[in-house]
């Protein structure tokens, strides 16, 4: 029996109603995304992932040599880092030499896309249509990224191999839950004004690349459907992150070892860090961007009783309850990072209404209902500024 079920209300339209009690720590679901893919930025500084799924590619030790900048580091229990154990089933396109973690992601790429767009012998080349494409898109779109062009790729790619596009087209749709004014809203809010003058030139070289425009199955890809899209990705997409390092310390600091071998790799760890901090910063992990049919269905709520994690270290997502839910409760996750997730209620109003377009109505919103509109410093600084500019 599920777990879960989806159900509309008039107050806040679709979302994930518990059928059972469901104990804290418990899975919810499992999911399966309608497509992923990995950032541009992320591939090209070397993060070495699994075509389908985004599984990390290069070991742990490798990780951490990059990411530090030191090809010396040499980690200790490598038997903690899962893709020295999974290194013999890594294999390639033998068309463009992409890389997956198994024959099975392979395999499950050229049934459902990559059969479409695979580039063969023109990977490498910088005039082909797709990778003028996507240089493009780097240009416009520096890290931190909030999407990929690769997912659009690819759906171009489920487009023109599906049996059945209308049904694919269906499975789309039922992601949008908001007007078309709310979506073009969303699509200039998340491009920003510069992006959202440069659309036009991406979308011809998207159509460019994949002769849309003389393909009937992309009759409803015009700009404006462009738009609409970038719209619907913006508002659903799931971030993903993997991190083979990440991996490793997580399953080295599960391992039963003595005092003083552990005292040495925590020491180790916390070096390690320190060094990537220098070299990388917060661009740690793998990156990506996907689309959960049920996943977009979950509301956000400031105090949440789920989270969405990524156990195996790929794109398959699981719903994890942080607390105790009870039988018809509504499950909820924050759509805010924990940082902004702390800050007053006024900052939590403002970003959730000008990135989501609503108004949030949760216990801890409503608690706080009466208390001041007060702002973080980097707000009350960024009002400062606007009002220097108006003088």
């Amino acid at each position: 029996m599920e777990k879960v079920i989806i159900k509309s209300t008039a107050e806040k339209g679709r979302g994930l109603y518990a059928t059972e009690h469901i104990a804290e720590g418990d899975t919810i679901f499992e999911e399966q995304p309608l497509v992923s893919c990995q950032y541009s930025w992320n591939a090209a500084y070397g993060y070495l992932a699994c075509e389908y799924c985004l599984r990390p590619l290069e070991t742990a030790e490798r990780n951490a040599q990059r990411l530090a900048n030191d090809a010396c580091i040499m980690l200790p229990r490598t038997e903690c880092c899962p893709v020295e154990a999974n290194i013999a089933n890594h294999t390639r396109c033998a068309r463009c030499g992409t890389m997956y973690c198994s024959t099975e992601c392979l395999n499950e790429a050229l049934n459902r896309y990559h059969t479409a767009t695979c580039l063969g012998a023109e990977t490498h080349n910088e005039n082909h249509p797709v990778n003028v494409l996507v240089e493009f898109w780097k240009k416009m779109h520096y890290p931190p990224e909030t999407c990929g062009i690769m997912l659009f790729v690819k759906i171009v790619g489920m487009f023109r191999q599906a049996a059945d596009p209308h049904a694919l087209q269906t499975q789309l749709q039922d992601f949008v839950h908001k007007s078309v004014n709310e979506d073009l809203l969303i699509f200039h809010k998340m491009l920003g004004e510069k992006f959202t003058l440069q659309i036009e030139q991406l979308y011809e070289l998207f159509a460019k690349a994949f002769n849309v425009e003389s393909d009937e199955r992309f009759s409803w890809l015009t700009l404006d459907g462009f738009k609409s899209l970038f719209a619907l990705v913006g508002t659903n997409g799931q971030g993903i992150g993997t991190s083979s390092f990440g991996d490793w310390v997580k399953n080295v600091t599960d391992c039963e070892i003595n005092k003083q071998e552990r005292q040495s790799v925590d020491e180790l760890i916390d070096e390690l860090y320190s060094k990537m901090d220098d070299v990388v910063g917060s661009f740690l992990n793998n990156e990506g961007s996907a689309l959960y049919p049920r996943q977009s269905k979950i509301n956000h709520s400031c105090t949440p009783n789920a989270e969405t994690v990524f156990p195996q270290s790929n794109h398959m997502l699981a719903l994890r309850a942080v607390r105790n839910i009870q039988p018809g409760e509504e499950i909820c996750i924050s759509y805010l990072d924990e940082c902004n997730l702390q800050r007053s209620r006024h900052s939590r109003q403002k970003a959730l209404k000008e990135y989501y377009l609503f108004i949030c109505q949760c216990e801890k919103c409503e608690g706080q209902i009466n208390d001041p509109d007060e702002t973080s410093e980097e707000e009350e600084d960024e009002d400062d500024e606007d009002m220097e500019d108006s003088d």
